[in-house]
């Protein structure tokens, strides 16, 4: 399983990233990415400790563990500053929270999160084809999730990307251990939102690709 969406409690996520890694390890995870929360308030609080924990995590344990950082509930014009900012202080993944149906996210933000070239656009709703066609162009990955809400949108998402050959990758939005799925669990979930195996193993090809971009 690789899983370039988590949360450490360096936001809302309950573990420490160290803990967050070894429950990973345990069920067979090969890499993952913590992928806090932030605005301006605390991008560059956030994102210099999870470089230091992560290249701490790399150098004595067998999970590839990458310093990322989710954009969330911004004003959508901060997005692409932001971005930039957030790469420029180690932040190997940029995601963006996008426009899920349960959650008030400002409109425009699937957009904006698209042209400022993220990585991800997270769990990102009643997505347009539009917005999906654009997703193609500027090749930022759209995500499939076994968070619960957020994932109410899979079909859709799975649907209109497929549609317009947009990239997809599957991740778990982890908040807690119960949230960490095994590879099997993440197949049935790809499964439930209309996808086949072989869509859930590109999916997982994606996820390498990302990683292997921002080497």
């Amino acid at each position: 399983m690789i899983d370039l969406h988590t949360h450490s409690l360096f936001s809302d996520g309950e573990l420490l990233p160290s803990e967050l890694v070894r429950r990973a390890e345990v069920i067979g995870y090969r890499a993952i990415a913590i992928t806090d929360h932030a605005d301006s308030s605390n991008l560059d609080w956030i994102i210099p400790r999870l470089v230091q924990v992560c290249r701490d995590l790399n150098t004595h344990g067998p999970v590839r563990v990458i310093p990322g950082i989710e954009l969330t509930h911004l004003p959508p014009a901060l997005i692409g500053p932001l971005t930039v900012q957030a790469r420029g202080l180690g932040a190997r993944i940029v995601l963006v929270h996008g426009e899920t149906i349960v959650e008030p996210v400002p409109p425009g933000t699937n957009r904006r999160a698209i042209e400022a070239g993220v990585d991800i656009l997270a769990h990102p709703g009643l997505i347009t084809d539009e917005e999906v066609a654009l997703a193609r162009e500027q090749k930022v990955f759209l995500e499939i999730t076994s968070r619960k809400g957020h994932s109410l949108t899979n079909g859709h998402v799975a649907r209109l990307a497929h549609k317009w050959g947009a990239s997809l990758v599957l991740n778990t939005d982890s908040h807690s251990p119960q949230d960490l799925i095994p590879r099997q669990e993440a197949l049935k979930v790809a499964m439930g939102a209309g996808l086949l195996p072989d869509d859930f193993e590109r999916m997982l090809e994606n996820s390498r690709q990302i990683l292997s971009r921002r080497e």
